[in-house]
């Protein structure tokens, strides 16, 4: 669905690149959003959790993870017992139920 989005944006986009092509490089925007809606993610199983950003990934074990915190309208970060933070791309607390299924009971259910 998010890339239907980046179509209908290159579309518009079109229209002042074709009225005035030094507006050409504007095409470069919905190549690297459909780059972001590919790359980003957090991706969790039995083990641990990998934060996967646009050029890179981190790998972190469950044990390494002493909370998650939340801010609103904004991504999830795992506060790992070294103090150091982790942003885990699309986790939410609206998608806590899955990180908790995910994560073998880990990470707490907030909704039970």
């Amino acid at each position: 669905m998010a890339h239907l989005a980046v179509g209908f944006l290159t579309l518009g986009l079109l229209i002042p690149v074709l009225a005035w092509p030094a507006s050409a490089p504007l095409l470069v925007l919905p190549v690297v959003l459909s780059a972001l809606i590919i790359r980003l993610r957090t991706v969790a199983d039995d083990k641990g959790l990998t934060a996967r950003t646009l050029l890179g990934s981190q790998t972190v074990c469950w044990d390494d993870i002493d909370g998650l915190r939340f801010h609103r309208g904004s991504w999830a970060r795992a506060r790992l017992k070294n103090g150091t933070e982790l942003r885990l791309p699309a986790v939410t607390f609206a998608t806590l139920p899955l990180l908790t299924e995910a994560s073998s009971g880990r990470v707490p259910n907030p909704y039970r």
